[in-house]
């Protein structure tokens, strides 16, 4: 008698006595353990789990963190950006107004999991300028778990989609180690981007540990997001539909490059023509209405550098509200896209016991536009050149690409006087750890199983207590040892208490914060703050106080009215800083010596050899080619004179450097803030094997726009190009985009080809030389 394959199963638990019935019902779930006896009547059986199993009813739990929002820029706060899926979320749910945050994203992302300090865990400022000691160097440790291995022990299961940023960067490498990326840190999958921002259109995406170049179809990056986490949602459920689940739901937005469909920002258009004074006016008067300030709140001066919007040129004023026209659009495509979510959750009867924690921002919003805003990515920040430049040549810049502000073909942030519009009513901005404007943000809380009517809740509360927050409604426990790690305990302080007690006294008496030297210290509604410029001593510090109980938008500093009050918060920021890392304090005239970086395997060799095939390796995880010399050799084997391509790309469209072949001819592009300059090879490519080498001779110097030393282009050691650079080409520092060997992927640094514009010739190896190291 022959069995076809596929009935294999059904035969082999029959001859088990089995029925097929049985076998329908059995579950893999469990073990069984007991007594064994000689036969299967004489054994006592007691099942047990394999895996941890959630307590009945558990909920299924999302964190949703937005980015560079700003407290006054949502329709939920009393913005006057639309937002009304956040609307009702907090309608249906309960609005924290006295949250906070640490003032930067990677300390922020790193509380927020860890229900612990930034500092406790390693993460002082943005993960990139990590330094090598203690509370600093960028290692969250495993004996601080994760909210989600935390939860995986409880039997959840747990993604992670979007926004990263908290892998350390000597990390980002393909060889890894991959234990402190997402799935090393308690997540079964992640679907997003690991660095601090990447562009809505052309992202640089990792799937789990795997960088993935997935065609978009012209789809922007939140909708992508959305579909992922409905995907990975959809196979849990038809899965394991008791089995509760963790999304942590982090999308790029707001945060640079503001990009969105053109239909969005016309939502707008001429909506913020009145400019920056009346919005703040406009929002202030919605935040009392809606309850969210103090009656009698005013606003606070503008930031030093914002003009009066009446005293802007028509010029500035056009340009300056297509900048939040596009912001808003991209907020309320963001909610849009969170709705998609939340809907898909209802229409499949999972939203009732589902807890969904909706924070509008890591920090407040950004000032990374400067001035004048700008059109082509954050490295005009990071660059000076906001500040070094004509201010009217920007401005006449930037009304010549009006049209393309938002589009894919730019990479946005706005001016700073928006900034401040969006953080209504406080002053200062992200990264400014001393301020309100810096660190607080709105904070809702949903669960239609538990909170049966919306409201508003006013009591102290961090970033830090999220975590200890879900922990308690949920009625989970933090297990002792995690992955052979015994646990710490929790340093933020739980706010189940105020669900059902909107007057509940507050419990978080005590908070420090620091990033980059500007540092606070908060205790029960008095706080002390000092505003530290870096590169200066921290003695010439000066500390401010303020009572936030009567004074919430810290516009009085009672500093010399109290000095008494003040001292005692100084001594008490001393303490909480021994205790938790914070110090030393960085970002003083001590210039950090190459000993302590947080350098990379790729950053540390005089030597590194790459293959073709690398991509997207970060550009703070990759060799470091900003500022200093450098030589790259490209081993290679041309067959044909029309053998053409990229040798090695570091960056996109708006900043990065290329080395390619095209036309016969040895090139090499700069790329700065979309200012192209090239160098050429005077004579054509040989056929067979060759040493093509590019070599730039730095020679320091201290504007953009100075002599910086010569770069070379050279075939088979005869030089055949050479020029005199500039500081600006010698800065190659590109954020968005990382290092392509044989290709460049993602958007193209020169707009002389067309990505991935892949080597047709064969290329051995890129060999990266740095003569100072």
């Amino acid at each position: 008698m022959k069995f076809s394959t596929s009935s294999g199963p059904f035969i082999s638990l029959m001859l088990l006595g089995v029925a097929s019935g049985a076998y329908a019902q059995y579950s893999p779930q469990k073990s069984y353990a007991g007594k064994p006896g000689t036969t299967l009547a004489q054994t006592v059986i007691t099942p047990t789990p394999f895996n941890p199993v959630a307590p009945a009813g558990a909920p299924n739990i999302i964190y949703v963190m937005l980015d560079d929002v700003g407290w006054g820029a949502s329709s939920a706060f009393g913005g006057l950006v639309e937002t009304p899926v956040f609307d009702s979320l907090a309608n249906n749910g309960l609005r924290y107004t006295n949250f906070h945050t640490t003032a930067i994203c990677s300390p922020t992302r790193a509380s927020l999991l860890t229900g612990r300090n930034h500092h406790s865990v390693n993460v002082p400022t943005v993960i990139d300028a990590a330094v090598n000691l203690p509370g600093h160097n960028g290692y969250m440790p495993f004996e601080k778990g994760t909210v989600a291995e935390i939860l995986r022990e409880d039997g959840y299961n747990t993604y992670a989609v979007g926004k990263w940023h908290v892998t350390p960067s000597p990390d980002l490498t393909p060889a890894g180690p991959f234990n402190r990326w997402p799935t090393g840190r308690g997540f079964d999958a992640f679907f997003g981007f690991m660095a601090g921002e990447t562009d809505q259109y052309t992202p640089a995406l990792w799937e789990n540990t795997v960088k993935v170049e997935p065609d978009l179809q012209g789809k922007h990056l939140t909708t992508v997001l959305v579909d992922k986490a409905i995907s990975y949602i959809a196979g849990q459920h038809s899965a394991a539909p008791d089995k509760p689940f963790f999304l942590y739901f982090t999308p790029g937005a707001t945060h640079g490059p503001h990009q969105v469909d053109k239909s969005w920002v016309d939502k707008y258009k001429g909506k913020f023509d009145a400019g920056w004074d009346v919005y703040r006016e406009q929002v202030l008067a919605r935040q009392k209405a809606l309850g969210l300030v103090p009656k009698d709140a005013t606003l606070p001066p503008r930031n030093p550098g914002v003009k009066p919007w009446e005293s802007l040129s028509a010029t500035e004023k056009k340009v300056f509200s297509r900048f939040f026209e596009v912001y808003a659009g991209f907020l309320s495509h963001t909610d849009y896209e969170v709705g998609r979510l939340v809907n898909y959750l209802r229409d499949t009867k999972q939203l009732d016991n589902t807890l969904i924690v909706l924070i509008i921002g890591d920090n407040g919003a950004s000032k990374e536009g400067g001035l004048s805003g700008h059109v082509h990515g954050i490295n005009e920040y990071i660059d000076g050149s906001l500040f070094t430049e004509n201010y009217d040549r920007r401005i006449k810049d930037i009304d010549s690409l009006y049209e393309k502000i938002g589009s894919p073909e730019s990479g946005p942030n706005y001016p700073v006087g928006w900034a401040q519009a969006a953080n209504t009513p406080f002053r200062y901005l992200k990264q400014d750890a001393n301020s309100e404007g810096g660190t607080r943000n709105p904070l809702v809380i949903f669960y239609p199983k538990l909170i049966k009517k919306g409201g508003i809740r006013t009591q102290y509360s961090h970033v830090n207590s999220v975590t200890p927050t879900v922990l308690e409604i949920a009625g989970l426990k933090i297990p002792k040892v995690i992955n052979g790690y015994p646990q710490d305990t929790l340093e933020g302080i739980s706010l189940a208490y105020t669900i059902n007690n909107e007057n509940a006294p507050g419990r978080h008496h005590v908070q420090y914060y620091e990033i980059a030297g500007g540092r606070a210290i908060y205790k029960d509604g008095w706080k002390a703050a000092v505003s530290h410029k870096r590169g200066t001593p921290f003695s010439t510090d000066k500390w401010e106080l303020y009572n936030l109980h009567t004074d919430f938008n810290e516009q009085h500093d009672l500093a010399a009215d109290n000095p008494a009050k003040l001292k005692e918060l100084q001594s008490l920021f001393d303490k909480e800083a021994w205790k938790y890392k914070v110090y030393p304090l960085l970002g003083d005239t001590t210039r950090l010596t190459p000993a302590i970086l947080t350098r990379g395997p790729l950053d540390s060799r005089a030597s590194a050899i790459l293959y073709p095939g690398i991509t997207q390796v970060p550009s703070r995880s990759a060799p470091f080619l900003s500022e200093q010399s450098f030589i790259i050799k490209a081993d290679v084997e041309l067959s044909d004179a029309k053998n053409e391509g990229v040798l090695l790309s570091t960056g996109g469209r708006f900043s990065g450097f290329t080395f390619f072949v095209q036309q016969g001819k040895l090139k090499a592009v700069h790329n700065n803030n979309g200012r192209l300059t090239d160098l050429t090879s005077g004579k054509d490519l040989p056929l067979g094997k060759a040493i093509l080498r590019y070599e730039l001779k730095y020679t320091p110097a201290l504007q953009l726009t100075d002599p910086a030393g010569t770069e070379s282009l050279y075939i088979n050691d005869e030089k055949v190009a050479e020029r005199t650079i500039s500081k600006a080409d010698a800065t190659i520092s590109p954020y968005d985009e990382g290092l392509d060997v044989g290709s460049d992927q993602g958007s193209a640094v020169s707009p002389l080809y067309k990505s991935p514009y892949n080597f047709t010739g064969k290329l051995n190896h890129i060999e990266i030389i740095h003569p100072s190291l």
